[in-house]
């Protein structure tokens, strides 16, 4: 039995297996991921719904010809209520399993004649409206997640800082990857980054803004692995310079800390070369919020939250800041700002202090 490049089953004859089940089914999967491949889907896209389907097979102890819709309501009912999975993780799962049985169902691909030979049933979809999640409203991010107050974030960079300070003082030498952690947080702010964008960054993606001489070689980034469309390549935006004391921090982590990790272009590598990992930047970024007895409800984000409410707060241009954090459209934008009670105040004074110009004016004519 083969598939082709496109997920097609190419033959599967009259032979006869110890398992045909396991065959058939690791045969499925292999088509499946051609096919997804055929659309351009990342790689990282196509070994999580992998996963998942692998994970509801296991969970069901049937294969896909034997499902039904009452394993679906069994699987991702456990998730929800003994699991507790996030709203959007439950429809991020039943999105790639009704994609995976779509596909094993439709004849174009041939496994429901596969199956109709060697189990005398074929595969059905399983997963329709009246048993999935629906995706009813833009905003379905945890209630909980929220950007910094300047406070905090100002207690943030302190304590990373002085992080770095201590180990240094005992001698030892992860005050290296404290150093660049330290750094890598505070440019994830100054630009507004996401983590992965601030984790792919080089030293060569900074460059001169000849309309903002005053931050010398470091006036626009480049970034290259901006969050991608489905089935897209990384989408890539410039994102220019706002904050003075942005490229001080920049340059003095290469001239201090960088030469002394790598002698390549990331600017954010490990200590074995590679990139920086997302584990380890949560893990020192959340023992970092424990030690000042911040809110669970930041994460690594919140910095980029930060970004966009602070650049609001100080009277940017909406639609600036709209291709800063490169969003598509101000609503997402909208989303991200979370203005303070300070600016708010100050937003309900100009209003007013405006309407009562205007009518004693009135009152003078």
């Amino acid at each position: 039995m083969a598939v082709d490049s496109a997920g097609r089953v190419l033959d599967f004859g009259a032979v006869r297996f110890l398992h045909p089940e396991d065959v058939v089914f690791t045969q499925m999967l292999t088509g499946w991921r051609n096919q997804q491949l055929s659309r351009n889907l990342s790689f990282g896209t196509i070994e999580g719904r992998e996963r998942l389907v692998t994970r509801f097979q296991e969970s069901t102890n049937e294969y896909p010809w034997q499902w039904t819709p009452a394993h679906v309501d069994e699987f991702f009912g456990d998730l929800r209520s003994v699991k507790h999975a996030a709203q959007s993780t439950i429809r991020s799962y039943q999105a790639a399993l009704r994609a995976f049985c779509s596909y094993v169902a439709s004849p174009d691909y041939g496994w429901d004649r596969v199956c109709e030979q060697y189990f005398g049933t074929h595969p059905s979809q399983v997963c329709f409206g009246w048993n999935t999640a629906v995706h009813a409203q833009t905003n379905e991010s945890d209630p909980k997640r929220r950007p910094f107050t300047r406070h905090e974030l100002q207690a943030f960079f302190d304590r990373a800082d002085d992080e770095v300070d201590r180990i240094a003082t005992l001698g030892r030498k992860g005050w290296l990857p404290a150093y660049r952690d330290a750094v890598l947080f505070k440019v994830a702010y100054c630009w507004g980054l996401r983590r992965n964008e601030v984790r792919h960054l080089q030293t060569v993606d900074f460059a001169r803004n000849p309309h903002a001489r005053e931050f010398g070689k470091y006036g626009v980034l480049q970034v290259r692995y901006g969050k991608a469309m489905k089935g897209s390549p990384p989408k890539r935006r410039s994102v220019l310079t706002v904050f003075d004391w942005s490229t001080e921090i920049v340059a003095d982590w290469l001239e201090r800390g960088h030469p002394h990790m790598t002698d390549g272009l990331d600017l954010f590598p490990s200590e074995r070369g590679a990139l920086v990992s997302e584990t380890a930047l949560n893990r020192r970024f959340n023992r970092y919020c424990e030690d000042l007895g911040l809110s669970p409800g930041l994460d690594i984000h919140s910095l980029r939250r930060s970004y966009v409410t602070h650049l609001i707060e100080s009277g940017m241009d909406a639609l600036f800041v709209q291709h800063q954090a490169g969003h598509e459209h101000a609503s997402t934008t909208a989303l991200y700002t979370s203005v303070s009670s300070d600016y708010r105040v100050k937003t309900l004074r100009r209003a007013l202090d405006s309407t009562i110009r205007d009518a004693l004016a009135g009152m003078e004519d």
